[in-house]
């Protein structure tokens, strides 16, 4: 490593409480401020894995609205990039940033071509957000910076900015911390460092500076409303205190669930209530929906481009599936039709909200009026066909950069999308209700993952997203079907047991082959997974909580050439012409 990259004193490692990273200062700051790494480290002991901190977090932080192709190489280094201009802002050294140097490690560095990676490191730069970036504009703008070798920092002023010298692809480097690793260094006009940080890429759109990165179960907070001290202040202590109905695994989100009479879903919604109010969570998560069967849409009715970009040429097939199954239910058709189911917030629902919200601490808990138990249902099968292609749009969206929802990471964005969607259109009688079931208990099984094990490919490979995908359409589809709390502990159990040691090894770094048919099977065993464990009584022989103990060990022993490397597995025995 270069000298100019060996200073200690200049990486800025410390956090608050909240994990929220301190600003990246110059280096009289960093200096006078700032022990070394070396001294940080003897003075502050590593937390032992066994601490108090809970899983909880906001569904909102599990779902975000994003962009394609990757949640943890699209949209988190489009975060860290944003959040790095941002703390230069704030610093007032925006204006002294001359020019930038920008270092991918691991697998961003692996893949970060297929993954689209560069692109969205430099939207970030230009001070966009993957939540409100305009995604058919962003191939221009980035041809516009190769072209013209310059910027616009943070969309203000130009500085000089040569893609190909200064955003560098260390290939066969990681940095110790996490296999997605960035380093973001600003100079001066006289080529002075005078800002530096280092961020990682965890999954699911989870950004966190290394001091931050503990051993797992530590919460992060790092995704969303990171420019909002309002929002940071209520969460300094979020992993430890706020939440109202705390668990750290399945079992005790179990026991919570019988202690306090409630389904899985009226747990979470009463944990967000300690954030929001009633009607902005009703609101978000028909936010979150809409935005997901708008992806569906996008992707049954696209009819450019034809291949999904990359050179491996894959064909969209979600069109040309959508239009056969369209001619089997309705015969032949002129033009092509769509089962909207949007939902926008009915009066009566906000109203009921309101007055429950009033009663609140003298009655029983709000989530019991909102979320009732419901009675059993009985389920058939028909067109199940439809969740395949339903997966497979939202997968070729998210291919081709559009808007997605990380549920739990984009490479997986299509298995719960297709089965909330297959669930609405077949069965539901009360869609806005089992909305918001569905996607509170998907969010509680994605807590326990992201706690006890991962969301990141490049940490335990594809059983962390799409494995983990599964487990929570399950769990959901489970919970709306009018299982008892066992039985959705036992759905998200056989989703995830049966895709222990999936590996993801993209072709050509892609998020295509195997990606996209993957979350089309792993809806299909979502459903099975949620018929097995409706049909018994709920009691089973492996635990919720082993599954992810076992899905974490496997992880750690899986060869890094199958953790989103394109090292190994189908990336080197299919050939690219």
């Amino acid at each position: 490593m270069s000298s100019a990259f060996s200073f200690p004193k200049l990486f800025n490692k410390a956090i608050h409480s909240s994990g929220r990273a301190l600003k990246p200062y110059h280096l009289a700051l960093a200096q006078t401020r700032y022990t070394t790494m070396a001294s940080a480290a003897k003075e502050s002991p590593v937390p032992d894995e066994a601490s108090d901190h809970h899983a909880v977090v906001s569904t909102f932080d599990l779902f975000s609205i994003g962009v394609g192709p990757s949640s943890s190489h699209t949209v988190g280094p489009m975060r860290a990039a944003k959040i790095f201009i941002g703390d230069l802002k704030e610093a007032n050294m925006l204006e002294r940033v001359s020019s930038l140097r920008i270092d991918m490690y691991g697998s961003l560095a692996l893949t970060g071509d297929g993954h689209g990676t560069p692109d969205a490191i430099l939207m970030g730069v230009e001070g966009e957000a993957p939540e409100s970036v305009e995604t058919s504009t962003i191939k221009s703008r980035v041809q516009d910076i190769h072209t013209n070798k310059s910027l616009r920092i943070n969309g203000t002023h130009r500085i000089h900015f040569d893609p190909e010298k200064h955003l560098i692809f260390n290939y066969f480097q990681s940095l110790p911390q996490h296999p997605n690793g960035l380093r973001f260094c600003a100079y001066d006009k006289d080529t002075n460092l005078i800002a530096t940080n280092e961020y990682f890429s965890i999954g699911g759109g989870f950004v966190v500076n290394d001091k931050t990165q503990m051993d797992h179960g530590e919460n992060v907070y790092y995704k969303q409303d990171f420019n909002e001290e309002s929002s940071l202040a209520d969460r300094q202590q979020q992993d430890i205190a706020v939440a109202a109905l705390p668990f750290k695994n399945a079992q005790e989100l179990l026991e919570v669930c019988r202690r306090e009479n409630m389904t899985i879903a009226q747990v979470v919604f009463e944990n967000e209530l300690k954030w929001r109010s009633a009607e902005e969570i009703r609101d978000r998560l028909l936010k979150i929906w809409n935005t997901m069967d708008e992806s569906i849409r996008n992707g049954v009715m696209a009819s450019t481009p034809a291949y999904l970009p990359g050179k491996l040429k894959v064909k969209r097939r979600a069109p040309g599936l959508y239009n056969k199954l369209l001619k089997g239910l309705y015969g032949p058709i002129s033009v092509k039709q769509y089962n909207d189911t949007q939902i926008a917030p009915t009066s009566t629902a906000g109203s009921d909200l309101s007055s429950h919200t009033a009663a609140h601490h003298t009655e029983l808990p709000l989530s019991l009026s909102v979320l009732p138990k419901r009675e059993r249902k009985r389920f058939f099968l028909p067109a199940l066909d439809y969740l395949s292609v339903y997966a497979i749009a939202v997968n070729e969206e998210n291919a081709c950069g559009g808007r997605v929802v990380t549920a739990p990471t984009n490479g997986a964005a299509g298995t719960i999308p297709s089965v909330l969607k297959y669930y609405l259109e077949f069965i539901s009688e009360n869609p806005e209700r089992d909305v918001m079931e569905f996607l509170l208990t998907t969010a509680a099984i994605g807590m326990l993952f992201k706690r006890g094990a991962s969301i990141s490919a490049a940490e335990v490979g594809c059983q962390g997203e799409v494995g983990v995908a599964c487990s929570m359409a399950a769990a959901g589809f489970t919970a709306v079907m009018g299982g008892s709390i066992d039985q959705v502990e036992n759905a998200a159990e056989i989703g995830m047991e049966h895709n222990l040691g999936l590996t993801c090894d993209p072709i050509a770094g892609l998020v295509q082959v195997p990606c996209i048919e993957r979350n089309a099977l792993a809806a299909v065993k979502a459903i099975a997974a949620a018929q097995l464990a409706l049909n018994g009584e709920g009691d089973h022989r492996v635990t919720l909580d082993q599954v992810i103990e076992t899905m974490r060990q496997t992880g750690l022993d899986m060869m890094s050439k199958y953790k989103e490397t394109s090292q190994g597995g189908l990336a080197v025995n299919v050939p690219v012409c």
